[in-house]
């Protein structure tokens, strides 16, 4: 008896230490990503931000820098924590010494939303960095949802502020589902980095999105989906900015002819990211309570996605791979 009884504790030992082990290696990762993406922070945030590493603006100084909000955030992102109370409650109490001046979670939360627009310039650079001067682009969006189609009459997102900003209900042909919220639509090149994006109410047609995309890009190629299919938006954009949107025949089309290899494989790439941005970086799971919560989160994990990239384009690896970029 005493012997099963000391079997039965040695299993359970050698299964507990495994445990242990790989929640302290997730947590030594966390704060080396912070680390890691914070020093990539401050040499892109040139003109951006003062010495102390914050928006200049009025008012006390926070110990706790705009920065270092931005590299908190798109940590968390990286190791795909999407919710705060887990990681102010669980992941970082073991760095309280480490981390100085570290906030609580309803300041993060509230700084997170303002820092949106340093997050995204940042972002910028980096694409800029990994990108810059290259011809060709591809387009493509995909749905964002908010709540279920059932409750989406009582979603109150957007009703109480800007009602432009307010989901809607909105179809995917892709998927084939109706959904409630929003669609992102991204541009991306060749190389698979993010250059621009933005997100619009689920009843909007991709159509809408490429007159915005005139105004930031010129004298290149961009192509999409069956969905971007339009002569008049063709022919506006090769007259005002000289893009070239090429688009696959549809079936019942006239004068139809079959789709480019080489096309097909270029739309590989945006599809990918789309993928990443699932899996990883968890983009169709939403917590947030009003609009601008919903969109700082997307510049966080899109600014996230491309830090990754970025840590593999200055380590001579594929861009691609970025799942253990940051390690």
């Amino acid at each position: 008896m005493i012997y099963k009884k000391l079997r039965i504790s040695l299993i359970f030992s050698k299964l507990v230490v495994p445990k242990l082990l790989i929640s302290n290696h997730r947590m030594h990762n966390l704060y080396t990503k912070f680390v890691k993406i914070l020093e990539i922070c401050k040499q892109f945030s040139n003109n951006l931000v003062n010495e102390q590493g914050n928006i200049p603006r009025r008012g006390p100084v926070p110990r706790f820098s705009d920065l270092e909000i931005v590299a908190l955030s798109l940590a968390a992102e990286a190791e795909s924590i999407d919710s705060e109370k887990w990681l102010f409650e669980y992941k970082l109490q073991e760095y309280r010494n480490k981390i100085s001046n570290l906030i609580s979670r309803r300041q993060f939360n509230d700084r997170r939303k303002k820092t949106a627009g340093l997050c995204e310039e940042i972002r910028k650079r980096l694409a800029c960095k990994m990108d810059e001067g290259e011809d060709f682009f591809i387009v493509d969006s995909k749905p964002i949802e908010v709540c279920r189609v059932a409750r989406g009459k009582r979603c109150r997102m957007g009703r109480t502020g800007e009602f432009a900003q307010a989901p809607d209900f909105g179809f995917c042909a892709s998927q084939n589902i109706y959904y409630f919220g929003y669609k992102l639509h991204a541009v991306c090149g060749v190389s698979g980095v993010i250059h621009s994006y933005d997100l619009s109410k689920a009843s909007v047609h991709d159509l809408n999105y490429m007159k915005d995309v005139k105004h930031t890009y010129h004298d290149c190629s961009i192509y999409g989906d069956k969905g971007y299919i339009g002569a008049d938006v063709q022919l506006d954009l090769f007259e005002t900015a000289h893009i070239r949107l090429e688009c696959p025949y549809r079936l019942n089309q006239k004068d139809w002819n079959p789709t480019f290899i080489p096309f097909a494989k270029a739309r590989k790439r945006i599809e990918t990211l789309f993928s990443q941005l699932t899996d990883q970086f968890m983009v169709i799971r939403n917590y947030a309570k009003i609009t601008n919560g919903l969109f700082a989160r997307i510049i966080g994990k899109i600014s996230a996605l491309t830090v990754s990239q970025y840590m593999n384009y200055i380590n001579g690896k594929p861009i691609g791979r970025i799942k253990y970029a940051l390690n």
